[in-house]
């Protein structure tokens, strides 16, 4: 027998002890009487579980319903999800929604901004003046009007777990729900007082609690606030212990809060160097224009200071989105 034969008798023999340990390995169960025991020993645990199995049935199909109720909301939350409006912003900053107002104020902005833009530079271009202009009134008032959002927003998150523990409170001593939304309506501080004194006034007039925390959260768009209205929706409708549930969100909340603390609290050098590295070219601009005039007054005189000027803006809008980029964490 050659080398190649034996090979070949080699791979058989290796095949073949393949195929009879498969073999071995599914009816062995059946030959040792493992199958039948398991049988019986399964017959047992069902015959003793039995009553246990209809409490996890009930647990079951009250997760089912949760999780259908949480399904209704994430639809409804994803069918009203659109384009933020103006009266919208204005409504989350705690404005009156006067959208003529607004504009008038853009308006009004913008001429400011121009004719600041005209006296401080009289050699600039038109062009530039205007387009200074239209920046100032339709970006200065969005970005005032954005920031405004957030501070409310901010002092809204600031008291908004309290107001959950004035509920887990009141429910646990016996109140219901809407004595202690009234409460916080009266004795908590601004913002939270006025959004849920609106949620009290929209009950009084006949509309349903979950819906009036719907608006709320239009009015509210936090995270914070969805979760809430959450909670309220699945309670109404699944009903469970309130109490437990909102003393376990209100946990959350603050943990939520602790965590923004710290990660404020480690990023805040590296905040200090970007804002530091974006304020300086313009510092140095201030401080040549104000040394020496002309020297630096080619950038916005000559054609070629002009594409040096876009160019240095380009390049320092790219750096100020990589630092912004790598400085916000989401957590």
């Amino acid at each position: 027998m050659d080398q190649d034969d034996f090979i070949l008798v080699g791979l058989i023999s290796v095949a073949a002890l393949s195929v009879v340990a498969v073999i071995y390995l599914l009816i062995a169960p059946y030959m040792t009487g493992e199958k039948r025991a398991e049988k019986r020993f399964q017959g047992v645990s069902d015959a003793s579980r039995k009553p246990a199995n209809k409490i996890q049935e009930a647990a079951n199909n009250r997760k089912k319903q949760v999780a259908e109720t949480l399904k209704d909301l994430e639809l409804k939350k994803a069918a009203a999800v659109k384009k933020i409006t103006i009266k919208q912003q204005m409504l989350q900053a705690g404005l009156t929604p006067e959208v003529r107002s607004f504009w008038i104020a853009s308006g009004i902005c913008g001429a400011v901004i121009t004719g600041i833009a005209f006296l401080s530079g009289p050699n600039l271009n038109i062009l530039v003046v205007l387009g200074i202009g239209i920046a100032g009134a339709f970006g200065l008032p969005r970005f005032i009007l954005g920031q405004m959002v957030k501070r409310r927003q901010k002092k809204f998150l600031n008291e908004f777990a309290n107001s959950i523990d004035i509920i887990v409170r009141g429910v646990k001593s016996g109140l219901p729900l809407n004595e202690c939304l009234n409460i916080i309506a009266r004795e908590s501080p601004e913002p939270v007082c006025s959004e849920f004194r609106e949620v009290c006034e929209q009950q009084r007039v006949g509309i349903p609690l979950q819906q009036c925390f719907e608006r709320m959260m239009d009015r509210v768009p936090l995270a914070e606030v969805r979760f809430f209205g959450i909670v309220i929706g699945i309670q109404q409708s699944a009903g469970g212990n309130l109490s437990e549930a909102l003393g376990n969100l209100s946990g959350v909340l603050r943990d939520r809060k602790t965590m923004s603390a710290k990660v404020k609290a480690l990023s805040a050098e590296a905040k200090a160097s970007a804002a530091v590295l974006g304020s300086l070219p313009f510092i140095v601009m201030t401080l040549v224009y104000i040394t020496s005039p002309t020297y630096i007054a080619l950038l916005w005189t000559k054609t070629h200071g002009h594409f040096m000027m876009l160019g240095s803006a380009i390049w320092m809008c790219c750096g100020l989105l990589m630092m912004r980029k790598m400085i916000n964490f989401k957590f």
